[in-house]
Order: C-alpha cells, then sequence, then structure tokens
C-alpha cells in the first residue's frame, strides 16, 4: 500500500461513485478506483435470479462482471434503479476496515431518502491492486 493511502477516504469515493449523478464523473470514478481488468462479483444474487435458477434445478450462480466498461454499466444500472428515482441514497455503514494489506471491507446501507432509515445493505470485500486500484470486489448483500 502506499504510504499516503486513507482508507476511509478511499471507502468514501468507492460509495461515492454508487450516487453519482453525473454520467461522466461516475465514468471516471470507476477508472480510478478500479483496475481496468477489475472483477465485481455479487456473491449472493436476487432472490428472483435464485429463484429461477433453482426452477431449473441448478444452484443460483454468483453474478459477476469485468473490465471498465462492464464495471460503468454496473455502477450505472444500479444509480438509475435505486437512485436516480429518488428514494434512496448509499451511504458506508460504519468505518472501513483494512482487513489485510491491500484488503479492504466496506460495509454499506441503502438509505431511505423518506424515512432515513436502512432498507438494505450489504458488505463488499475489496482487493486493491499496486496502484490501490480494485482488483477483485466480492459483494456480499445483506442487512445493514
Amino acid at each position: 500500500m502506499s504510504n499516503t493511502f486513507d482508507v476511509k477516504q478511499w471507502a468514501d469515493r468507492y460509495v461515492t461513485q454508487w450516487n453519482e449523478p453525473d454520467p461522466a464523473t461516475r465514468t471516471a470514478l470507476v477508472r480510478e478506483l478500479w483496475a481496468s481488468d477489475a472483477v465485481h462479483v455479487l456473491i449472493d444474487p436476487p432472490e428472483a435470479i435464485r429463484d429461477a435458477a433453482a426452477a431449473i434445478a441448478f444452484p443460483a450462480p454468483p453474478l459477476e462482471v469485468r473490465g471498465h466498461d462492464a464495471l460503468e454499466a454496473r455502477v450505472r444500472r444500479a444509480y438509475e434503479m435505486f437512485v436516480a428515482p429518488g428514494e434512496h441514497v448509499f451511504e458506508a455503514a460504519g468505518e472501513a476496515v483494512l482487513l489485510l494489506p491491500r484488503v479492504v471491507g466496506v460495509r454499506w446501507s441503502m438509505i431511505s431518502t423518506r424515512s432515513g432509515e436502512a432498507v438494505g445493505g450489504g458488505l463488499d470485500i475489496l482487493a486493491l491492486d499496486e496502484d490501490d486500484r480494485i482488483r477483485t470486489d466480492h459483494q456480499f448483500i445483506g442487512g445493514s
């Protein structure tokens, strides 16, 4: 890790990308935060996907995207679904934790803009490369 690595500041930028309304700024954040060949893995997919897989006797697969273009699409779609309608924002839930050198844990919550209450959340385990960019992101959706 670089001598100037600030895990809180870095995690704040990570959460910010999911809330960023400006497409150009959001794209710039993805390219700054993620390695060009990074992978984002949703470990426990949404219930509809799990149910569809179970209906044909398959275990629910993790979902993954790889590379800047796919990551930009993933972040954009999450923004469009949850933030753009004005119903939710994403926030860090507690302090980010440096678990090991170059491994960061970020807990987050999806907050209702109406009530201010957490209506969802999860944990992302981020492995960083030598430039402090995300190499892998394993996202676990669950309670805040």
